[in-house]
């Protein structure tokens, strides 16, 4: 810029103004020296990952993907062999599930390390060992119903500083149930509706350090806030229409799903507000309710899916090396993204 404070400055001593040609050309200069520094940030995707698959399968709808204590990326899809885990280079370390799910929706790892996957078509959720021994099932299996001791087409679970188990029992009931670590129901709430503490399709959860429990009501584009007990604290609406939650150690949420939709935009056919999505957003939003970062990935076309955009968005998880997974349904795929641009400031 000092080409312009010249051109710009003082008369000369001669009293005589540099011409506006002058000028122009001294900003057109400076602005070649101006440092092109990317405030905003942005994933790419690695095309390499993961470089192991498993030969002759195929991968069904990516329902989820969680990072395990193990450190390696866990993967649950609904084709032949469901749970397939990776390192976060690549490489196939073990996969296992074809006889245990019907259809599977989460994964989650709780504070001890223990894995907790809900199954939509079984109407549980089940505690697995990390080999696949089930150790424990919330509802019971194949039947559907709206007790205390069943579930109906559950779509995720979230674990309290005590262990308790928090389950969104979804598509069918529009509820949230807890039972204590050993399977034991302790309470419920939670209706079809859009009021205070009414849900239209719980379809995520998440519990942050205080004890409090989010979830992703999705077809009412919003997230409400709880205290442990159940009592309605707060409502985030009209940010998203949120289809997964991801909470860290610093509580901040991250929410994957697509822009605030209407019903009009999807049809009255349709149970689902976002069904398809009309594109594909993810939020950072302090634990105020205050988003903090925002980002799109570019939403691909049924069938003609490429590398780096995403199709029905239902899953995210990051890595320690700060990589983005990524599962979608209709992309029948998880993907690793890699930031670029601003510097991340920690998950």
């Amino acid at each position: 810029m000092a080409a312009v404070v010249a051109a710009c400055g003082a008369p000369s001593p001669a009293g005589v103004h540099p011409s506006p040609e002058t000028v122009v050309a001294a900003y057109a200069e400076a602005k070649k020296q101006y440092p092109h520094v990317d405030l905003a940030f942005s994933y790419r995707v690695d095309s390499s990952w993961p470089a192991d698959r498993i030969p002759g399968d195929t991968w069904g709808a990516m329902s989820s993907v969680a990072m395990g204590p193990d450190g390696n990326v866990w993967t649950f899809n609904r084709g032949k062999i469901p749970i397939q885990v990776y390192t976060e280079d690549g490489k196939l370390v073990r996969h296992w599930g074809g006889q245990v799910f019907k259809k599977p929706h989460t994964l989650r790892f709780d504070r001890g390390g223990n894995l907790w996957a809900s199954d939509t078509g079984t109407h549980t959720v089940r505690k697995l060992s990390l080999g696949g021994a089930i150790l424990l099932t919330l509802g019971v299996d194949g039947q559907r119903g709206a007790d205390t001791s069943h579930l109906d087409e559950p779509t995720d679970q979230a674990f309290a500083s005590n262990g308790d188990v928090y389950v969104t029992d979804g598509y069918g009931n529009d509820r949230v149930m807890v039972f204590d670590k050993a399977g034991t129901f302790l309470r419920t709430w939670g209706k079809l509706g859009h009021g205070p503490g009414e849900f239209s399709l719980p379809h995520s959860i998440a519990i942050d350090s205080r004890d409090r429990v989010y979830v992703a009501d999705r077809n009412n584009a919003r997230i409400q806030v709880f205290d442990a007990a159940g009592h309605f604290l707060t409502e985030w609406r009209n940010l998203t229409t949120p289809w997964s939650l991801l909470m860290t150690q610093a509580d901040e949420v991250f929410v994957c799903g697509s822009s605030p939709m209407l019903w009009s935009e999807v049809g009255a056919r349709y149970r689902m507000v976002s069904i398809p999505p009309k594109d594909q957003l993810f939020l950072k939003i302090d634990a105020e309710g205050r988003t903090r970062e925002l980002w799109t990935l570019p939403k691909g076309v049924d069938g003609h899916e490429h590398p780096g955009d995403v199709n029905w968005v239902h899953t995210m998880a990051f890595g320690k090396d700060g990589g983005l997974y990524v599962g979608d349904i209709e992309g029948r795929r998880a993907q690793k993204f890699v930031r670029v641009g601003a510097p991340s400031g920690g998950h």
